[in-house]
C-alpha cells in the first residue's frame, strides 16, 4: 500500500501545526498521563449527566410575568377601562418590556407582559411589582393586582384528585360515626353532616386547601399548588326578605350583629393568692349554632336573633370554576414546577409527597394521581436513550467490520461514551437540559468521524511498517508511526471538524420560540463535537500508541477489498470521461430542486404526548353549573372508548389563574390506557381522535377542539392562542370586527386541512342591569349607595367575620339563597329600609332590565383585538397558511382603522425561515473559507464544496420518498449533512494533491489516491449514517421529532458519498491539469515552506518514500 507524503504548508499553518504537533508529541510520549485525565475527565461527566435537568421537550415559554386581577363588580367593558387599561399604561416602559396582552372578562382581568429573551424573570417580577403599587390605588375598590406563580408552560407536573371514596355513597359501609350515613349524608372527622351536595363539594375542597395543598407546596421546585372544584366553604347566613320585612331589619344590621358577637379580647392578668391568671374575653363563634344564637335587635325586651330571621347552613362560595373526574364532581390540584427545574425531579418528588399525604387524609377521602409529567418524559427519554444506544452498537460493530482490527474499533468507539460524558459537564455549566431536541440530534457517527480518520491511518500505516521490517516493531519506532499517521491527517480532521461544528452555528442565531427549541440542540452537537476532536488529537493517538502493539495484518477486510475491486474500474472509466459523471451530479440536483418546491413545510413536528386534551366551548351565557353537567356527559361519552384510562375536566378559572377560562368552556384531559392494551395497538392516534370527535358529535351544544396537554399550554402563553393558527383582527369597533372575524372563519373552514375552525366569543353574554331611579330614591331620603349596597349585598354577598376551626378559617357570608336569587319576583320585593325603620321594596326605587353585553375583550399591545384559531390536520402547515391568505384577501372587507395579522405556530415557522435564509449563506461562504485555507486554492476549494449541493438533494428525496414536509428538524438535518459531505471530500481532495506533489501523472494521482481513500471515506458515510438509522425507524413517544432530521442525514449521505467517489475525481480531473511547463500557483504554493519535523522524523520519513 502506497504511504502518503505528508502535506506541506504556508506559514500561519506550520505554526499551528507546531503547536498541534507538539499536542500529539505530549499525546504519544505521556500516553499513560493522558489516558488517566481522560479517566478523570469522563467520571467528572458521569456525575454532570446524573445531575442534568431532564424534560421531554426545551421549554419554550417566552420570559412573561402575569398580573391577575379580581373585580367582581365589574362587567367586561368596565374592567377593560377601568382595571386593565390602568394596568397596561402603567407597566410601559419597563426595561425590557416586549409587549403587553390582556383579557377583560366579567369581573376579571389578565395582563400578560412579555420581556425581551434572557431577561431574568426575578428582575421582570421585581420591576413589574414596583409598577403595581401606584397603580393598585387608582384601581376601583377590592381590586388588587396579583402576579401569577413563577412557572412556565412545561409547569403543570402534576395533577391529582380529591374525591370521596364511594362517590354519592354507592358501595359504601353506612352508619358509622364518621363518613356515610343510610340517609346519603356523610359525617366529617370533626361530627358536621353535609347533607347539601354544595356541602359534600365544599369539604372535599377544604381537605385540598388545609391538608393537601400546603404539604405539596413545601416541595422544593414547586412554584405554587393550583386549586379548581368543589366550594371554599362558607358559613351562609341566607336571610328571608319576608321577616327582615316584618322586623324592619336590613342586611346591614345582620352584618353588624355578627361582627359584635363574634369577638376575642385580652383583658390582662389577675393577681389570685400570689398566682397570675390571664384574662381571656372569647366570644369567638364557633359554628351554626352560635351564628344562629346572635342577636340582631331586641323588639319590646324580646331579642330576635339571626336564626329567627336567616337560615344558617354551610355552603360554598360563588365559584367560577369547577372539576370532575370520570362524570363525578371532583377537586383538582395542579402542582405547579418553578420555572428552571427539573420536572422529571420535581413530579418524582409530588408523586412522594402525595404518597405520603394520603396516610392523613379523613376517612372516605382519597388522593388519586391523574397526570403525572414524568411518566411522559421517561417515555421520551427513553426512545432518545434507544437510538443512542442502538446508533452507537452500530457504529461499532461497522468499525470492526470495516478496520478488521478489533483493538482499534474499541480506540475509535471509547470517543463516543467519552465525549458525550464530556458535553454533559458543558450542558450543566450552560443551564441546557436533556430533552427530546437538545439528544436528539446527537449522531455518534458524526462524532468519532474525525477519530475514525486517524485510527484508520495508523493501522494502514503500522501494518504496512510492520510488513516491511518483516517483524513486531520497536517501542520508539511505533510512537513514531503514531504521531506521523495523526499528523498526516490533522489537516483534514481539524478543518473538517470545524466546518462541521461551523455548520451548527446558525441555530444559535434563532431567537424567541425557535432559539428555544433549536439552540438546546447546537449546543449539545457543538460540545460533543468538540470533546471528540480534543480526544482524537490527545486520547486516540495515546491509546493507538498503548494498544496497536500486536501483530496487524496488511490485508484488507473482505468488504474492503471486494469494493475496492469494483471501484478501481469504475473511477479508471470516470477519470477517462468526467463530463457525463458530472453531468448526472448536476441533473441530480436540478431535479432535487424542482422537488424541493413540492416540499410542504411545517415548524416541528408535533410531539405526540400520549394523552388527548379536549376543550369544549358552549354558548357564553352558559352557567358554570350547566356547563358542568354538559361536561360530565362529555367525560361519560369519553369513558366509553376502550383506550382510554380516565377523564379529567376543568371547567372555569382555577384559583391561580394562569389559564383564565370562561364559565363555558372545559379542558378535559383524556388519559390513554398503554397501546399494547388498547384493543387494536396498531390504530393511530389521529384515527382514534376522529372517532372521539364523532362520538362527542351526538351532544347538543358544544364545540370541540382537540389537542394535547403540554401543546395547548404553550400555544396559549407564547401567542395567546391555543392553534396552530391564529388570525388576530385588529381595530376599535368589537361588533365590525367580530363580523369581518367570521367572514375569516369561513374562510378557513373552506380550506383543505382545517380543523377546530372557532372565533373568539366577544359578544353574547346577557347582564340583569339594575337602574336606579335617582329623583324616587332622594325622595325617601336615601342615596343611591344605600341601595346599591343592599342589592350588592343580597345577590354577591358580604364578608360578616370568621369563624376558626383550629388551625383553619371559614368566612361568614350573608347573602340570599339561591332560590330567592334566581327569581326576579323575589328581587324586587327585596325590603329597603328607611330612617324611621320602615321598609320599600326594590321595585319602587329601580327598574330591571337583561341586556345583551360584551363576553370578553381581548388586547394586544393595547390595542383591541379578536381572533379566529383553527388546528391543521393531515397537511402542512406553509401550504395551509399560503391558501388560507390568499382567500381572506381576495373574500374579506375589513372594517376601516383595522388590520390583520397571521400567527400562532405559523409565526414561529416565518421567523425561523426568514433568519435561515440570512444565516446559512454566510455561513456556507465561511464554509468555503475554511477549505481554501486547507486546500490553499479556490478551485480545489470549489470541487470539494460541490458536495454540499449533492447532498441536500439526497436529503430531498429522501424526505419525498417518506412523505415527509420541510420543517425545521428536516433544516438540522440539512445541516449537519453538509458538514459530513465536505469533511470526506476534504479527506480525498488532501489525498490526491499529496500524491500529486510526489510526481505522480495526474490521472494515476487521483485514481490511487481515491482507492486509497476509499476505505475511510466509507467509514465516515457509514458511521454518520447508520448512527441515525434507529432514529429514522423510531416509533416511540418523541420519535416523530427526531424522524425527519435522521431521514435527511440518512438519504444525503448515499449521494453525498457517491459524489465524493466518483463526481469529484471527475471534478479534480478537469481543474488539477498539470503541464510540463511548469506548475500552476496553486502548486507552488502548496510547495511552501513544509511542516517542521524533527531531523528523526526526517530520516524515517526519507526511509518510508
Amino acid at each position: 500500500m502506497a504511504i502518503d507524503q505528508t502535506s506541506s504548508h504556508s506559514d500561519e499553518g506550520s505554526h499551528h501545526h507546531g503547536l498541534i504537533g507538539m499536542i500529539l508529541d505530549v499525546a504519544v510520549r505521556f500516553r499513560w498521563a493522558i489516558i488517566v485525565l481522560t479517566i478523570f475527565a469522563a467520571i467528572y461527566g458521569a456525575f454532570n449527566l446524573l445531575r442534568l435537568p431532564i424534560d421531554a421537550v426545551p421549554d419554550i415559554t417566552n420570559t412573561q410575568v402575569q398580573i391577575n386581577t379580581s373585580a367582581a363588580a365589574l362587567s367586561p367593558s368596565q374592567v377593560e377601562t377601568q382595571v386593565t387599561f390602568p394596568i397596561e399604561t402603567g407597566l410601559a416602559g419597563i426595561e425590557g418590556l416586549e409587549m403587553t396582552r390582556s383579557i377583560s372578562r366579567n369581573g376579571f382581568s389578565q395582563v400578560t407582559a412579555i420581556f425581551e429573551e434572557g431577561t431574568d424573570i426575578y428582575f421582570a417580577r421585581q420591576q413589574v411589582n414596583e409598577r403595581l403599587a401606584p397603580i393598585g390605588a387608582s384601581l376601583p375598590e377590592g381590586a388588587e393586582p396579583t402576579m401569577g406563580p413563577i412557572s412556565t408552560g412545561l409547569g403543570e407536573v402534576l395533577m391529582y384528585t380529591i374525591e370521596y371514596e364511594h362517590p354519592g355513597g354507592k358501595g359504601a359501609t353506612t352508619g358509622g360515626q364518621t363518613g356515610w350515613q343510610r340517609d346519603g349524608s356523610f359525617i366529617t372527622e370533626r361530627g358536621d353532616r353535609l347533607e347539601s351536595e354544595v356541602a359534600k363539594a365544599a369539604y372535599l375542597r377544604t381537605v385540598q386547601d388545609w391538608v393537601v395543598a400546603p404539604l405539596m407546596r413545601s416541595i422544593d421546585g414547586v412554584a405554587g399548588v393550583d386549586s379548581i372544584g368543589g366550594f371554599e366553604k362558607q358559613f351562609l347566613v341566607q336571610p328571608d326578605p319576608a321577616r327582615l320585612t316584618g322586623y324592619g331589619l336590613s342586611f346591614d344590621s345582620l352584618i353588624n350583629a355578627l361582627e359584635a358577637a363574634n369577638l376575642a379580647a385580652g383583658a390582662n392578668f389577675v393577681d389570685r393568692a400570689d398566682e397570675a391568671l390571664l384574662v381571656r374575653v372569647d366570644a369567638r363563634l364557633g359554628g351554626i349554632a352560635d351564628i344562629e344564637e346572635a342577636v340582631v335587635a331586641t323588639r319590646e325586651g324580646v331579642p330576635i336573633r339571626i336564626g329567627d330571621v336567616a337560615n344558617v347552613e354551610i355552603g360554598g362560595d360563588l365559584r367560577t370554576g369547577a372539576a370532575s373526574l370520570n362524570g363525578e364532581e371532583a377537586v383538582v390540584g395542579t402542582v405547579l414546577m418553578r420555572s428552571g427545574e427539573n420536572s422529571r425531579t420535581v413530579s418524582a418528588q409530588a408523586a412522594d409527597r402525595l404518597e405520603e399525604v394520603r396516610a392523613s387524609l379523613p376517612d372516605g377521602v382519597v388522593a388519586e394521581i391523574v397526570y403525572n409529567r414524568s411518566s411522559l418524559v421517561d417515555a421520551t427519554i427513553a426512545t432518545v436513550e434507544k437510538n443512542l444506544v442502538e446508533g452507537a452498537l452500530l457504529v461499532i460493530a461497522v468499525l470492526f467490520l470495516l478496520l478488521g482490527n478489533i483493538r482499534a474499533a474499541i480506540i475509535a468507539a471509547l470517543v463516543i461514551p467519552i465525549s458525550m460524558l464530556m458535553a454533559a459537564i458543558g450542558m450543566n455549566r450552560l443551564g441546557v437540559s436533556g430533552n427530546l431536541m437538545s439528544l436528539g440530534a446527537l449522531d455518534f457517527g458524526l462524532i468519532v468521524d474525525g477519530a475514525v480518520i486517524i485510527v484508520e491511518n495508523s493501522v494502514a500505516r503500522l501494518a504496512a511498517r510492520q510488513h516491511r521490517e518483516g517483524r513486531l516493531l520497536s517501542l520508539g519506532e511505533r510512537l513514531t508511526e503514531t504521531r506521523l499517521a495523526a499528523q498526516e491527517m490533522i489537516k483534514p480532521t481539524v478543518y473538517g471538524q470545524a466546518i462541521i461544528l461551523l455548520v451548527y452555528a446558525p441555530l444559535l442565531t434563532f431567537t424567541g420560540v425557535e432559539g428555544k427549541t433549536f439552540s438546546p440542540m447546537a449546543i449539545t452537537v457543538m460540545l460533543a463535537l468538540a470533546s471528540a476532536f480534543v480526544l482524537s488529537l490527545t486520547f486516540v493517538p495515546a491509546m493507538i500508541a498503548v494498544l496497536l502493539n500486536k501483530k496487524l495484518t496488511e490485508k484488507e477486510v473482505k468488504p474492503i477489498r471486494m469494493a475496492k475491486g469494483r471501484y478501481g474500474p469504475a473511477i479508471r472509466k470516470t477519470i477517462a470521461r468526467p463530463w457525463p459523471v458530472i453531468g448526472a451530479g448536476a441533473g441530480l440536483f436540478a431535479v432535487a430542486a424542482i422537488m424541493f418546491g413540492f416540499l410542504g413545510s411545517e415548524f416541528t413536528p408535533q410531539l405526540d404526548e400520549r394523552d388527548i386534551a379536549v376543550q369544549s366551548l358552549r354558548i357564553p351565557s352558559t352557567s358554570l353549573e350547566r356547563s358542568l353537567a354538559m361536561q360530565r356527559r362529555v367525560e361519560d361519552r369519553l369513558e366509553e372508548f376502550p383506550q382510554v384510562e380516565l377523564v379529567f375536566s376543568r371547567t372555569g378559572t382555577a384559583e391561580v389563574a394562569s389559564d383564565p377560562m370562561p364559565p363555558n368552556a372545559s379542558d378535559a384531559y383524556v388519559i390513554l390506557k398503554p397501546r399494547e392494551e388498547w384493543p387494536d395497538p396498531d390504530l393511530p392516534k389521529d384515527e382514534l381522535v376522529g372517532e372521539m370527535e364523532s362520538a362527542l358529535g351526538g351532544l347538543v351544544g358544544n364545540l370541540y377542539e382537540f389537542s394535547q396537554p403540554i401543546e395547548l399550554r404553550f400555544n396559549e402563553l407564547i401567542a395567546g392562542v391555543r392553534g396552530d393558527v391564529a388570525v388576530k383582527l385588529y381595530g376599535d369597533d368589537l361588533t365590525a370586527l367580530t363580523e369581518a372575524a367570521g367572514d375569516v372563519a369561513g374562510v378557513l373552514r373552506a380550506v383543505e386541512g382545517a380543523a377546530d375552525v372557532k372565533v373568539q366569543q366577544v359578544t353574547g353574554f346577557p347582564t340583569l342591569d339594575i337602574a336606579f331611579d335617582r329623583p324616587t330614591i332622594a325622595r325617601y331620603g336615601l342615596t343611591v349607595e344605600d341601595v346599591a349596597q343592599s342589592v350588592a349585598i343580597a345577590l354577591g354577598g358580604r364578608p360578616a367575620g370568621l369563624v376558626f376551626e383550629g388551625d383553619r378559617r371559614f368566612d361568614v357570608v350573608v347573602r340570599l339563597a339561591d332560590a330567592t336569587r334566581d327569581d326576579f319576583d323575589q328581587l324586587g320585593a327585596l325590603p329597603i329600609v328607611l330612617e324611621n325603620g320602615v321598609t320599600v321594596p326594590l321595585r319602587t326605587l329601580a327598574d330591571f332590565e337583561v341586556v345583551d353585553g360584551l363576553a370578553e375583550v381581548r388586547r394586544e399591545q393595547a390595542r383591541r383585538l379578536v381572533i379566529v384559531s383553527a388546528n391543521v390536520r393531515e397537511r402542512d402547515l406553509g401550504s395551509f397558511v399560503e391558501e388560507a391568505q390568499e382567500g381572506v384577501s381576495a373574500q374579506v372587507d375589513l372594517p376601516p382603522a383595522s388590520f390583520i395579522e397571521w400567527g400562532g405556530q405559523y409565526q414561529n415557522l416565518q421567523e425561523a425561515q426568514a433568519r435561515l435564509a440570512i444565516v446559512v449563506p454566510i455561513c456556507f461562504a465561511v464554509v468555503l473559507l475554511l477549505l481554501y485555507m486547507a486546500l490553499g486554492g479556490w478551485v480545489p476549494a470549489l470541487a470539494v464544496f460541490s458536495a454540499i449541493p449533492m447532498a441536500l438533494a439526497g436529503g430531498v428525496f429522501a424526505l419525498v420518498l417518506r412523505g415527509m414536509p420541510f420543517s425545521v428538524s428536516a433544516a438540522v438535518g440539512f445541516i449537519a449533512l453538509s458538514g459530513v459531505a465536505v469533511l470526506n471530500g476534504l479527506v480525498m481532495m488532501t489525498a490526491i494533491r499529496q500524491r500529486l506533489e510526489s510526481g505522480m501523472p495526474l490521472d494515476e494521482a487521483i485514481a490511487d489516491g481515491a482507492l486509497a481513500r476509499l476505505r475511510p471515506v466509507l467509514m465516515t458515510a457509514l458511521v454518520a449514517s447508520l448512527g441515525f438509522v434507529p432514529m429514522a425507524l423510531a416509533t416511540g413517544t418523541g420519535a416523530e421529532v427526531q424522524r425527519p432530521l435522521a431521514t435527511v442525514v440518512i438519504g444525503g449521505l448515499i449521494t453525498a458519498t457517491a459524489l465524493t467517489l466518483f463526481v469529484l475525481p471527475a471534478i479534480a480531473r478537469l481543474v488539477l491539469h498539470r503541464s510540463d511547463d511548469g506548475r500552476s500557483w496553486r502548486e507552488k504554493w502548496w510547495d511552501r515552506p513544509r511542516r517542521n519535523v524533527t531531523s528523526d522524523e526526517e530520516a524515517e520519513l526519507k526511509d518510508i518514500a
